[in-house]
């Protein structure tokens, strides 16, 4: 089965967005998505990618990833090069399901559980929607869209939001009420004042449900190592799930001494790809839990291996969704695959939400917990005329 043409999209509504369809002189078509900085994505999609795959065999897929991740520019990054790496990856895992008949995730070796438990990222139904910036700005705050509107819920009635989430089923909830304070000093020291600003969603949830859900503390490496640890030991009575990305993942040997500031666990790190960047993380014992992302970290080829080698180091898996709901799919085809998964990250807003309108087939998600359908490949399609909208921008390389 050889790959004929290439074609990637992106739509001016989300513009972080590109998903990559791969055809074959099959017929059969693969879709594959990533996130963040979707018009630099695209360039190397047709720069790059194409033209190394272009009449080569689409289920060579170890081949493929191995070439892609090894390019003399942008291995070792979640840069754009590495991106569209990823998104093509999963495009060819979702084309050999199809081809053999079966689920991505018998692929990847099985079912290990029928479905995964799964916590809510609070966010609302635009929050990073309109530019891949992390900062309060883009929080896309306002108006309402529905009844998930949950960074609005975290930050103002985060006891009323913790007791929606429990009637749902879900038994865990991540927030970020500290971005703020971050952006005051560009994280060099968070004020009296400001931390217990910070701590007012804490008090009301433990206050109002005490221990019935666990709460998942995103600190999206704004901070320096001190504040970091002062953050983390403020935070402590509450009992936090973990912490996330406390600081940037430029210094692990800092990020190890977080780690070790704190009873509480430390989660890293979606920011990083491939099994090299990884192993570092690992073998310097900086983190408790191993969260990737499959649309940055190198597709399903090397999320898999990571996951592995997260594994021989007795380490737990959580796959990252904030992104978009390809990647939401193919991360819930490698966790239910995969022995060491712990949670699957999802958020409802978008869920319910965007992700709605733009695809069909997404895996199943009810009273807290997801699991795949029992479909070839991935499961997951481009809802008719998505490509045809008067903000799509489309362009395709040809063997």
């Amino acid at each position: 089965m050889k790959i004929t043409r290439i074609e990637t999209l992106r739509l001016d509504e989300f513009p972080n967005i590109l998903w990559v369809e791969v055809h074959t002189d099959a017929g059969l078509v693969g879709l594959g998505e990533t996130f963040f900085g979707a018009r630099a994505v695209e360039a190397a999609m047709h720069e790059t990618v194409a033209p190394q795959v272009l009449g080569q065999d689409a289920l060579a897929i170890e081949r493929h990833s191995r070439r892609l991740l090894q390019n003399y520019v942008g291995f070792n990054s979640t840069g754009a090069e590495i991106r569209a790496a990823s998104a093509f990856d999963i495009a060819l895992w979702d084309l050999l399901g199809q081809a053999s008949g079966m689920p991505v995730y018998q692929l990847l070796g099985g079912k290990v559980r029928d479905d995964l438990r799964t916590y809510n990222t609070c966010a609302g139904y635009k929050y990073v929607r309109a530019k891949p910036i992390q900062r309060t700005e883009n929080w896309g705050l306002g108006g309402n869209d529905g009844p998930y509107e949950d960074l609005d819920g975290f930050l103002n009635h985060a006891d009323d939001l913790a007791e929606s989430l429990i009637a749902e089923g879900y038994t865990g909830m991540k927030i970020w009420p500290l971005d703020f304070a971050a952006e005051a000093t560009g994280g060099t020291d968070i004020s009296v004042a400001d931390l217990k600003r910070g701590l007012e969603p804490f008090e009301k949830i433990r206050k109002r449900v005490g221990d019935k859900i666990d709460i998942h503390v995103e600190l999206h490496s704004l901070w320096q190592l001190p504040a970091a640890i002062k953050i983390a030991r403020a935070l402590e009575p509450f009992d936090p799930y973990w912490f996330e990305d406390p600081i940037k993942m430029s210094n692990l040997d800092a990020v190890k001494q977080f780690k070790d500031s704190t009873r509480i666990w430390t989660t890293a790190s979606e920011t990083l790809s491939t099994r090299w960047g990884f192993r570092a993380l690992f073998e310097r014992q900086a983190t408790s839990v191993c969260m990737l992302d499959v649309g940055w970290c190198g597709g399903l080829s090397e999320a898999k291996k990571i996951a592995t080698m997260a594994e021989c180091h007795e380490l737990p898996l959580a796959p990252h969704d904030c992104t978009g709901p390809v990647l939401l799919t193919a991360a819930v085809h490698l966790a239910i695959a995969s022995p060491n998964t712990l949670v699957q990250e999802v958020v409802r807003a978008f869920y319910f939400g965007w992700y709605q309108e733009l695809v069909e087939g997404l895996p199943t998600l009810a009273k807290g917990r997801i699991a795949p359908l029992d479909v070839p490949g991935l499961g997951v399609k481009l809802r008719p005329g998505t490509r045809e909208r008067s903000d799509a921008h489309r362009q395709a390389s040809a063997a």
